[in-house]
């Protein structure tokens, strides 16, 4: 019976040992498909195109930091500045009117609230490209073309349904009794959504605001459509044609992509925290 049992326990620690093993292997692949990216992106910004063309793989001495200020040139900083324009504005108006209603949704009773909160949630699954014909009829004829104010009212349209539904989540995990202490100490209801919700929200806040800035930086099809004109374009649109006109200077480009990768890799190391627990929030509920 003891050399069964030990069989046993032999066969299952081999099992345990090579399920663990693949666990990690796998995991070790990801990492490997996510950071090759980047780490061929660093190393090509800083060769000549001649160290580029003699080996595309190899870290290459000495680094060439010319490439940086090749980029900069044309229109790099007007297309740097519409994007920092749209993200700003987009992502200051979807938070502010989603955690108003989101609020509501969380905290206040009215009829029909569910049904309205399950049609805004469902917006989410809609593309842009389904609705961008409408908002280009309309837009014309209203004069929103080529326009911040245009971008940024379909910019948040967009990112609001997902807003909503964040933090519309999160409100509810407050606790009711810290809500109830408040309006017996005589606050009214928006003084207990600014002074008592916003301030346990500022995970989910920081949560959305990341998701949202980094999604619209780094947008492409609405830009392409609704900021047509040369001073109008985004980073994005401004690096496809920047691609263009660089298809053979590699190392021109990834430097160029660098300089627009680094405004949302600081804001994620800024909001890195706050991120981690808003995507967590009410995990173990």
């Amino acid at each position: 019976m003891s050399n069964t049992g030990s069989k046993l326990s032999g066969k299952t620690n081999l099992s345990s040992f090579i399920n663990g093993l693949w666990k990690h292997l796998l995991i070790v692949i990801i990492c490997i498909s996510v950071l090759f990216p980047i780490y061929f992106m660093v190393i090509t910004s800083v060769k000549t195109q001649g160290q580029y063309l003699n080996n595309i793989w190899a870290i290459s001495f000495p680094f060439n930091f010319l490439n940086f200020g090749e980029a900069f040139k044309g229109r790099f900083l007007l297309w740097f500045k519409n994007s920092a324009i749209l993200t700003f504005g987009s992502t200051v108006l979807a938070t502010f009117f989603a955690s108003l209603m989101a609020y509501a949704f969380a905290r206040l009773k009215f009829r029909g609230k569910n049904g309205i909160l399950s049609s805004i949630i469902s917006l989410m699954v809609i593309p842009p490209a389904v609705i961008i014909l409408p908002i280009v009829v309309l837009w014309s004829k209203i004069g929103l073309i080529n326009t911040y104010a245009g971008a940024i009212i379909v910019y948040t349209g967009l990112i609001l349904p997902f807003s909503v539904y964040l933090l519309t989540n999160f409100f509810r995990t407050i606790p009711t009794e810290i809500i109830e202490a408040a309006v017996i100490d005589g606050c009214s209801t928006f003084q207990v959504f600014r002074l008592i919700v916003l301030g346990l929200s500022k995970p989910a806040i920081f949560t959305n605001i990341i998701v949202n800035a980094v999604w619209i930086w780094n947008e492409l099809f609405v830009a392409m459509i609704l900021l047509p004109n040369e001073k109008m374009k985004t980073l994005m649109v401004g690096l496809a044609v920047f691609k263009t006109h660089y298809n053979v200077n590699v190392p021109v480009i990834m430097a160029g992509l660098i300089i627009a990768t680094l405004p949302m890799a600081v804001l994620y190391l800024m909001g890195q925290n706050f991120l981690i627990k808003g995507l967590i929030v009410g995990y173990g509920k």
